[in-house]
């Protein structure tokens, strides 16, 4: 392991990257073991554990945890973006484990270990053509915020503006090539099996979705498109770009106050948490049925409440613009769910999600669907809950082993659906959006919320 001082740029070479990874396995192989004892039923998820297997679960995830919160900080890249998609959302880490992963890796989404403070002069340099006490009329030099691509520092611009300034980091894009290479070469390792994963397209749209994360000029566009959609929605902030102080790799915005989803949740009323889960809500899903933008990016490090109810939503580099037919079909299923209309929900699920009627993974992909829908099907209120988030996750893990494990039976993979490549984000949005309201624990009526963009038209984008 590297020592503690900040690095000026992160590890960019393949075989350094995966060495850094492959160190990790020792701390990992224990917990690895535990979840394939139950995975295989050899241990029930629901058995109870004596006392010193709690205290060695509780050791061992100790021990990974701060093993990965140091290993990926370093690497930065899509490593750390895996570390923080497992430190929020319900049900990625192994059973178990989850409390203590979750606690430790938390650290990494709203301030993951900064570079250097020279790094970021350097790139400001670069890009501004001045060193940033000279671009800015004030500049903090330690950040006060760092992820996976860049970090976050202060500063006022000459005008009197307080700003927020993303700075990339230097050869962050050579580490995330390098890191796509090492994917891509991986599942050519593995042809027959990916090749019926269709891990392909997966990869190839996640290459795709993560090269434009490292063009600040494009986040740039797509933070004025989301202001442009939710503009007259008081609830919900979305920071002002400043395009003068802007290129591909420093972005400035307006500086955001508001309270980290850390601190809102420890501290919020049921009332304030109603509110905020409502304008998520809202932002998320006004985005992508209205107009087809799909904010890929729900980690809890996105967001700043206040306790008015308002969001302020940071953070637009993982952005998709979805095709309309592919939105179109994403409203049919859900229409016909909301209506109870099963024969064109199953239609639906055949010709948009490319599930097999005559397949055995039917009734568990049709009914993970559903699991999905549960919070618009319903006209009551819904109380967002970690349990309903881990269930979603739990449901389709349980039934996938049921099939992959048949008793007398040699184990074989279930039949993957080819969905199409555009619906891998919205995935990740799917559980990552129901992680952070679980969070949050908001209790609304939601199907009022999305019914009229889900029986309306796509429309353009305002300004446009």
């Amino acid at each position: 392991m590297a020592d503690d001082k900040p690095k000026d740029k992160p590890p960019t070479s393949r075989l350094g990257r995966l060495a850094r990874l492959a160190a990790l396995a020792p701390r990992g192989v224990p917990i690895a073991l535990a979840g394939a004892k139950r995975a295989l039923g050899m241990k029930k998820a629901d058995e109870p554990l004596s006392a010193d297997e709690k205290k060695k679960i509780s050791n061992d995830a100790k021990k990974a945890a701060e093993a990965l919160l140091k290993t990926l900080g370093e690497m930065k890249g899509l490593p750390l973006k895996v570390g923080q998609m497992v430190s929020y959302i319900d049900g990625l880490a192994p059973p178990g484990y989850e409390e203590r992963f979750k606690a430790e890796l938390k650290k990494l989404l709203d301030k993951a270990p900064p570079l250097s403070a020279e790094a970021a002069v350097t790139v400001v340099k670069e890009e501004l053509g001045a060193p940033p006490e000279q671009v800015f009329a004030g500049w903090e030099r330690e950040p006060f915020a760092a992820a996976s691509i860049g970090q976050v520092h202060h500063a006022t611009t000459k005008g009197g503006d307080e700003v927020a300034v993303k700075v990339q980091y230097p050869g962050i894009d050579k580490a995330i090539e390098a890191d796509l290479k090492s994917i891509q070469f991986f599942q050519s390792m593995m042809s027959p099996i990916a090749k019926k994963l269709h891990s392909e397209q997966t990869v190839e749209e996640i290459a795709k979705v993560f090269r434009e994360e490292l063009d600040y000029g494009l986040e740039a566009e797509r933070t004025d498109t989301f202001r442009r959609i939710h503009e007259g929605d008081e609830r919900i902030i979305i920071p002002r770009v400043h395009h003068s102080l802007t290129t591909r790799r420093v972005l400035t915005t307006d500086l955001v106050a508001g309270r980290s989803y850390a601190e809102f949740c420890k501290d919020a009323t049921q009332e304030q948490r109603n509110q905020a889960g409502v304008a998520i809500w809202t932002f998320t899903f006004r985005s992508l049925l209205k107009y087809g933008h799909l904010y890929a990016d729900p980690h809890p490090g996105n967001y700043r409440f206040y306790d008015d109810g308002r969001v302020a939503f940071l953070d637009f580099g993982c952005v998709k613009v979805l095709p309309p037919e592919l939105v179109s079909g994403m409203k049919r299923y859900m229409r016909a769910a909301m209506d109870e209309d099963w024969h064109e929900f199953d239609r639906a699920c055949v010709e948009v999600l490319g599930y097999d009627p005559e397949d055995e993974s039917w009734e568990l992909y049709r009914g993970y669907t559903l699991e999905l829908l549960m919070p618009i099907m319903t006209n009551d209120e819904w109380v967002c809950s970690h349990e309903k988030a881990r269930e979603t996750v739990a449901y389709l893990s349980r039934g996938l082993r049921k099939i992959v494990f048949k008793e007398g039976e040699v184990p074989h993979l279930p039949k993957v659906p080819k969905m199409p490549q555009d619906f891998t984000f919205v995935n990740r949005l799917q559980w990552g959006l129901a992680s952070v309201m679980a969070g949050l624990g908001t209790i609304a009526r939601f199907r009022p919320i999305v019914e009229p963009w889900i029986r309306g038209p796509l429309e353009p984008v305002p300004g446009r």
